[in-house]
C-alpha cells in the first residue's frame, strides 16, 4: 500500500513518526502552514517557519525516503491579528519556490470579516501563481462555514477543481462534492472523522476527487490514520485500486496541478545548513 498524506504537520512530529510512517507505506506528504498553538507576534516568525517548511522538513523527511512538499499561507486563525497581516504582502516571494504545491491553509476559523479578506486575497494569489488552494473549513458551524467558503471561491479567479476543501464530514460532503471542488477528510483518534465514518462516506459518494489525511499535529492525533483507512477499505470490500486512488493517485493528481510535485527522494547532503538529525555516535 503506497500512501501520500496530503495534510500533515510534520514540524510537530518526531523522527520516530517519520520512521513509522515509512514502514506503514507513506512515501509522500504535504505540510500546510498553520498556527503554532500560541500567537505569533510578528511577521518575521512566519518567515522563519516558512523557511523551515522549505528546507529543514524536506531534509528530515528525505532521511526516511519520504518526499516532502508544503503549502504556504496566512492561516485563518491568525488572519484576525493585525500584527500578522503584512505576511500577505510577502507571500508572493515564497509562492514561487519549487517545494510549494498550493496556497494553504486558507479559509475560515471564526468567519470574521478579516478572514473574508484574507481568504479572497489568497485565492487571488493562488490564481496569480497558477497554484491550487487548500482550504480549511471551520470546526464550528461547519455547514455555514462551507457555504460561505464556496461563495468566496466562486467569486474568485480560481476554478473550483483547483480547490481542495478540507476537514469535511457528513454534514458538508454533499454540498462540497456538488461544488466541483476536491474533498478532504481528516481522520483523528477522538475528534473530526474516524476510519468508519470516512469509509462510509467513500462508499456513499465514491472515490473520485476524495483525499484522506491525518492532519497530525501537536494534539492527540495519529500520523498512521491514512494507513488505518486503507486497511478498513480493504476489509469492507473496496479494491486495491480504489484504495490506491484515494491514498495515492488523488493527492498526486490534485497537487500535481501545481507543476511542482516531485516524488523522487534523493538525499544529497549529510546536513542541512550545517545541522543533522543525528545525535551521538553511530
Amino acid at each position: 500500500m503506497r500512501i501520500f498524506d496530503p495534510h500533515i504537520h510534520m514540524t510537530s512530529r518526531t523522527t520516530d513518526d517519520y520512521r513509522a510512517m515509512r514502514a506503514a507505506g507513506v512515501r509522500a506528504v504535504v505540510e500546510p502552514a498553520f498556527w503554532l498553538g500560541q500567537p505569533r507576534t510578528s511577521p518575521a516568525s512566519f518567515f522563519d517557519y516558512f523557511d523551515s517548511l522549505l528546507g529543514w522538513e524536506p531534509f528530515r523527511a528525505a532521511q526516511h525516503g519520504i518526499a516532502h512538499h508544503c503549502t504556504l499561507a496566512l492561516n485563518p486563525k491568525e488572519a484576525n491579528d493585525p500584527r500578522c497581516l503584512p505576511v500577505l504582502d510577502e507571500l508572493p516571494r515564497y509562492l514561487v519556490k519549487d517545494q510549494v504545491v498550493a496556497v494553504g491553509e486558507i479559509g475560515y476559523d471564526s468567519m470574521t470579516p478579516a478572514e473574508d479578506t484574507a481568504l479572497a486575497a489568497q485565492l487571488q494569489l493562488a490564481a496569480d501563481h497558477e497554484l491550487p488552494a487548500l482550504v480549511h473549513t471551520p470546526h464550528r458551524d461547519k455547514l455555514a462555514g462551507l457555504r460561505r467558503t464556496l461563495d468566496v471561491v466562486r467569486e474568485s479567479a480560481l476554478v473550483t477543481d483547483r480547490v481542495l476543501v478540507d476537514h469535511l464530514n457528513e454534514t458538508t460532503v454533499k454540498e462540497a462534492k456538488d461544488s466541483g471542488c476536491w474533498l478532504g477528510f481528516s481522520v483523528y483518534p477522538d475528534t473530526k472523522m474516524d476510519e468508519q465514518r470516512t469509509v462510509a462516506i467513500l462508499r456513499a459518494y465514491g472515490t473520485e476527487q476524495m483525499l484522506v489525511n491525518s492532519a497530525a499535529d501537536w494534539g492527540r492525533s495519529d500520523p498512521l490514520k491514512t494507513r488505518s483507512v486503507g486497511e478498513l477499505m480493504l476489509a469492507e470490500g473496496f479494491t486495491e485500486d480504489e484504495v490506491d486512488r484515494v491514498l495515492w493517485r488523488n493527492p498526486v493528481a490534485f497537487y500535481g496541478t501545481s507543476g511542482r510535485l516531485n516524488l523522487d527522494v534523493t538525499v544529497t547532503e549529510a546536513t542541512h545548513e550545517g545541522n543533522s538529525v543525528l545525535r551521538g555516535g553511530a
